[in-house]
């Protein structure tokens, strides 16, 4: 694995903040595992943009468990939040999962057909086994768990009896107009959805009680959900009385109650407090003056606290979502993606950008040309040609501390093993004759030197290229297109054919399709750009048209040189009218 960039390079963010964090985590607790935090709620699918939540931190604790330190990765996974809304386009749910709007996600039924207990393990699960694709590690934590099993009991305590230093912390926001944000504009209402973070985002601070203010939120008992309101609280018997807009009102002990959590505002700092969390990053819509990250900062003082270091993180949005079969309509998750990219890639994409830039992940041909500039970058770290910044963010793509992510051990490009994929839909026998065919000199064992990379490539094509798009070579040559063709589109079709045998790989049907219009306007084959006048390259496009016409009845199509192979020296013939 290539070395890491050492934090004096500047383009390498990812070591810039390790210092800072390695540091700070000295300062604050000296001796003790670097804390980093995450936080997702599995209100539904969790998707690419949430990613970013976990991959930024990840790569910090990742470059710092590389540099020897100890480092823990907290995940909280938000599933004691309520449950807001039923996402729309998920599988075996239908408008009557509406009736548990309000209750804790753990006590959703999950989705019909579901092999977990309850909607927010079936989130989880799928998201897990993601991130373990994706070579994270970290450890979880059920917000569920910590609330109903008493872990933060004192906290609650805590908080109620701090009520009034909270409450006036809140107060200095609450009378004031939230300015404009000034970040960057979601380019589409699914990129707002992605934008939108943690179910628990949605900014409660726990006002609007008539009897005061309480930063505890019950569940009700009957109705199990949060649409209650706390109408007295003593702090030394910690009676607490609520009542609930089901009808239900009671009166429990918090000392003994374990059915309920802090407002968000409160639970966050609570949390960076009690982990020791030294850095979390936050999304845009955490991070305007008045949100949580802002008040949180003030807020975790009282719990004897200091704010996680964390940069604010911009939206990762979509290229070619409208293709996407998988997420009916919805975000593209991590599984998703990887079902058409291979890890590396991916982490990539997250590595090599600033947690403050915004990318997108493609799903539409521009995956072609990530995945070509991704076997670029390969190439320059093997021969030593790539900057340090760029060599940091290969090798934390390639792999982590623990290792390397298993590869492709023959990457062959992802658009040639797509283009084989598309005209073979997917025959092993002539998938692994085509490949063998473009480089004779270098044979494959089995496909398997091809794979996962060849899998995706075949999951793309079946699942983001639309139907009418796809290749369909023709069965019986254009007779019609053929009579019709003049003497020179002949002496053309006669000089492909009639060079078949002798360049029969893809460097040699290159060579030859290119240098067919050469050839015929009195050049030699080989003669370079610089030696030819600019109306050979019309020349070659109007050659490369008829070609596709008589193969796959469009103008376009796959590279030729890889279509020919993938037809066949006696098709392609054929086809071609010899």
């Amino acid at each position: 694995m290539p070395i890491v960039a050492q934090s004096t390079e500047t383009t390498d963010w990812v070591s810039r903040y390790a210092d800072e964090v390695i540091t700070e985590s000295e300062r604050r607790a000296p001796g003790k595992p670097v804390v980093v935090a995450s936080g997702l709620s599995p209100s539904g699918p969790i998707h690419l943009g949430n990613l970013r939540e976990v991959m930024t931190p990840h790569l910090v604790a990742d470059e710092i468990r590389r540099r020897g330190h100890a480092v823990r990765h907290l995940i909280s996974w938000d599933d004691y939040d309520r449950y807001r809304k039923v996402p729309a386009g998920v599988p075996g749910v239908d408008d009557s999962w509406a009736e548990h709007i309000g209750k804790p996600l753990t006590s959703v039924p999950a989705p019909v057909g579901s092999a977990y207990p309850n909607w927010a393990e079936h989130f989880k699960a799928a998201m897990s086994e993601s991130l373990a694709s994706l070579g994270v590690e970290y450890d979880g934590i059920s917000q569920t768990e910590q609330y109903t099993t008493g872990v933060y009991r004192e906290q609650v305590l805590f908080a109620m009896k701090h009520r009034g230093d909270i409450d006036a912390i809140l107060a200095q926001y609450r009378t004031k107009k939230t300015p404009p944000k000034k970040s960057q504009k979601p380019l589409d209402a699914a990129e707002l959805e992605a934008a939108e973070g943690s179910g628990a985002a949605a900014e409660d601070d726990g006002s609007g009680s008539g009897a005061g203010y309480f930063p505890y939120k019950p569940y009700c008992a009957v109705c199990e959900k949060d649409l209650t309101t706390v109408t007295s609280y003593d702090d030394a018997s910690t009676e607490l009385t609520y009542t609930c807009r089901c009808g239900h009102g009671e009166t429990v002990r918090l000392s003994e109650y374990n059915r309920g959590k802090l407002v968000w505002k409160v639970d966050w700092p609570m949390r960076w407090a009690y982990e020791g969390v030294i850095f979390e990053p936050s999304g845009v819509d955490h991070s305007s003056p008045g949100s949580s990250f802002q008040v949180g900062g003030q807020i975790v003082g009282i719990f004897g606290g200091e704010q996680p270091i964390g940069p604010m993180y911009a939206f990762v949005g979509i290229s070619g979502m409208a293709k996407m079969s998988s997420s009916k309509g919805g975000v593209p998750t991590p599984a998703d993606a990887l079902q058409i990219m291979e890890p590396q890639l991916i982490r990539w994409l997250y590595a090599r950008r600033r947690p403050n830039q915004s990318f997108k992940i493609a799903f539409d041909q521009e995956i072609q040309r990530l995945y070509d500039e991704w076997d670029k970058l390969a190439v320059k770290v093997t021969e030593g040609a790539a900057l340090p910044g760029d060599v940091a963010a290969y090798s934390r793509a390639v792999g982590t501390a623990a290792g390397e992510l298993p590869r492709t051990p023959r990457p062959l490009p992802y658009r040639t093993l797509a283009s084989v994929a598309d005209v073979t839909a997917g025959a092993e026998d002539q998938t692994l004759r085509i490949l063998n065919e473009l480089d004779p000199s270098q044979p494959l064992g089995s496909l398997d030197d091809v794979r996962p990379r060849l899998d995706r490539a075949e999951a793309w094509i079946n699942t983001q290229v639309p139907a009418e798009s796809r290749t369909l070579v023709r069965d019986e040559p254009d007779k019609e297109l053929l009579g019709s063709l003049d003497e020179q589109d002949r002496a053309s079709l006669r000089l492909l054919v009639d060079g078949l045998d002798d360049h029969w790989s893809l460097d040699g049907l290159t060579h030859l399709v290119y240098g067919v219009p050469k050839v015929q306007a009195g050049f030699p084959a080989d003669a370079t750009a610089k030696e030819l006048p600019a109306e050979i390259k019309g020349a070659q496009r109007a050659f490369f048209a008829l070609v596709y016409r008589l193969l796959v009845t469009r103008d376009t199509g796959p590279r030729l040189p890889t279509l020919l192979l993938a037809v066949g020296a006696d098709r392609v013939r054929k086809l071609l009218g010899a």
